[in-house]
């Protein structure tokens, strides 16, 4: 395991809020995991690209960044192919190397920033498709039991934004994951927008490269990206209600974007409730709201992670006094205790 002089996180967090840890490791190859007890950790967090974090205070204790990478196709038939990615691996470069493959599945993934091992923690979805979709097996480290331990998907508790890992979030630390791709592309076009992209594109009969750049710029239109603008996607996660309060909802606000779930559920826009609010292009000085999609909050320059949760907590506040729904987070929140 190898330490790191500098225990900054600026560059660490898509958000760049300036915090800092104990001591800062990279995690490079899975035989330093039988290590760890003798670095006598303290309160250890894994952190990927930190794509999905916001930091409000220092961290108290060790932060290891997780900087296992590689990928390659572990077994194959003439319908699919079984592949293993490393944790630490770009997602996006991996949808790219995925197509390159000739495998379909993770096209309507592609652009999402982060890593392998957070695909499976958030359960991160986009365009009609999550990773619930293709994912097979999960590789964890159990710190509870300090061993290596082989998840299926099954067993991960893979919900909307959701999964066991972002419930237990310091038990377990995802080493790989496998997934379960296409030969034979089944391509998912029934996202709004994204066959309108498509035929704009000129694209009459689509591969599933053309759906993955569809998906790119379509991402790009509506999407800041994180290099220029500091911010971590989508801030807040879409409420599901019962039908029945949707129907209250509808008699006040007929235009709110709702889509049907499982058991007399729907799930409704979080970024209309909080335009609706009046919060979208909001500024604070440099913790704001991005004027093109109310949903991803932004750092401009020097926003600390304290005044970019405060707006959010302000956004929240003003959403359940309007609608008495209480919006919740996607990222991580590191608070002080």
């Amino acid at each position: 395991m190898k330490q790191l002089e500098s225990t900054g996180l600026q560059s660490h967090n898509s958000f760049s809020v300036t915090a800092s840890c104990r001591r800062l490791f990279a995690l490079e190859h899975t035989h330093d995991l039988a290590e760890l007890k003798k670095l006598q950790l303290q309160t250890p967090l894994m952190l990927g690209a930190g794509s999905n974090i916001l930091f409000t205070t220092d961290y108290p204790g060790d932060i290891i960044l997780n900087r296992l990478r590689g990928r390659q196709i572990i077994d194959a038939t003439d319908k699919h192919a079984y592949v293993r990615v490393q944790a630490g691996s770009d997602w996006h470069k991996t949808v790219l190397w995925s197509l390159k493959q000739g495998l379909s599945g993770l096209e309507n993934l592609a652009l999402i920033p982060g890593t392998a091992g957070a695909a499976p923690i958030q359960n991160i979805g986009a365009y009609g498709v999550e990773i619930s979709d293709t994912l097979e097996l999960v590789e964890v480290w159990d710190n509870k039991n300090n061993s290596a331990r082989m998840m299926k998907a099954q067993d991960c508790q893979l919900g909307y934004r959701d999964s066991l890992f972002r419930r237990q979030p310091d038990r377990y630390w995802i080493l790989n994951i496998t997934l379960k791709l296409s030969r034979v592309p089944r391509l998912r076009l029934g996202y709004k927008g994204l066959k309108q992209k498509l035929d704009s594109m000129g694209v009459e009969q689509p591969q599933a490269i053309d759906v993955a750049n569809a998906v790119c710029s379509l991402r790009n239109e509506k999407l800041p990206n994180p290099a220029q603008l500091a911010n971590a996607g989508s801030f807040f996660k879409n409420p599901i209600i019962d039908n029945q309060l949707l129907q209250l909802l509808l008699q006040d606000h007929p235009q709110l974007p709702h889509w049907p779930q499982e058991n007399s559920k729907s799930k409704i826009s979080a970024a209309w409730l909080i335009e609706a609010s009046g919060w979208k292009g909001h500024r604070t000085g440099d913790a704001g709201v991005s004027p093109d999609h109310a949903l991803i909050l932004i750092n401009y320059g020097k926003a600390s992670g304290a005044e970019v949760w405060q707006l959010a907590e302000n956004i929240r506040s003003a959403v359940k006094n309007k609608f008495n729904l209480l919006l919740k987070a996607e990222p991580r929140i590191i608070q002080a205790n």
